[in-house]
């Protein structure tokens, strides 16, 4: 395993996420957060607080290192997470839609495992 790759891989996932995590909301109460585990490689950017009566706590981006790879398991983004990974210079080879069902995967442009 190429650890300088993966420190690299980590260093990448905590900006782009630190940078969407930085953005406020306008029109509720609404805090984001992240959350790096870099023990078992799990990155995540949460939403939570309040928009008037109704409680707002979910999961906006979740990436997994997993053998090498960026797996993206969840994407809340609107122009897609990967976007951002690719202009940081991760190869798509190297990135994962895991949203994405298996049998689909070929088909994106990304690495299917």
């Amino acid at each position: 395993m190429d650890y300088t790759k993966l420190d690299h891989y980590r260093q990448v996932i905590e900006t782009i996420l630190g940078e969407y995590a930085s953005l406020s909301y306008s029109y509720a109460d609404i805090q984001s957060e992240v959350v790096f585990d870099r023990s078992r490689d799990r990155y995540l950017w949460m939403d939570l607080g309040w928009d008037g009566d109704r409680r707002i706590h979910g999961c906006l981006v979740h990436i997994d290192l997993i053998d090498g790879k960026i797996w993206i398991q969840r994407d809340g983004t609107e122009e897609g997470i990967a976007a951002d990974l690719e202009r940081a210079g991760i190869p798509k080879e190297h990135i994962v839609l895991g949203f994405r069902p298996p049998e689909l995967r070929p088909y994106t442009g990304y690495a299917v495992a």
